[in-house]
């Protein structure tokens, strides 16, 4: 990958794959023709509780986002992938570092433009929460 930041040469869970692949679409633009952060942060939701309840072996839910950084804009027709690896596992609880980079639709180049950590909760079938499991 082309645009690594400084001590990083590839992203989280690069060996695995991206936990989640999408195309940039008009319909998740801001007015200045940029994609929503929101959608972005979204994407990223979604690719961290692939890997979460894949750790949990059940149900999660997001319970934080911390340290989040926009690096890059993404634009319509980006291939973004999100690459995601759980970095503790406590009790309940999984932080789960998520860097997303994109493939520029016109140029093929590749650029990280966004990385944060989450944490998710493993849910009980009540509701609450309940311990993960230990590694498989």
């Amino acid at each position: 990958m082309s645009d690594a930041m400084p001590g990083e040469a590839e992203p989280a869970g690069l060996s695995d794959g991206p936990a989640l692949r999408a195309i940039a679409m008009p319909g998740d633009t801001n007015p200045n023709g940029d994609i929503f952060g929101g959608w972005l942060l979204a994407q990223m939701d979604l690719a961290g509780g692939v890997v979460a309840v894949r750790r949990a072996r059940g149900r999660v839910a997001t319970v934080g986002i911390e340290a989040m950084t926009f690096h890059k804009p993404v634009y319509v027709g980006d291939e973004v992938s999100c690459f995601a690896t759980v970095e503790r596992v406590g009790r309940t609880s999984m932080r789960v570092r998520i860097d997303t980079w994109v493939r520029r639709f016109l140029t093929g180049e590749t650029v990280r433009v966004t990385e944060g950590v989450f944490t998710y909760v493993a849910i009980a079938d009540d509701g609450h929460p309940r311990p993960v499991p230990p590694a498989q």
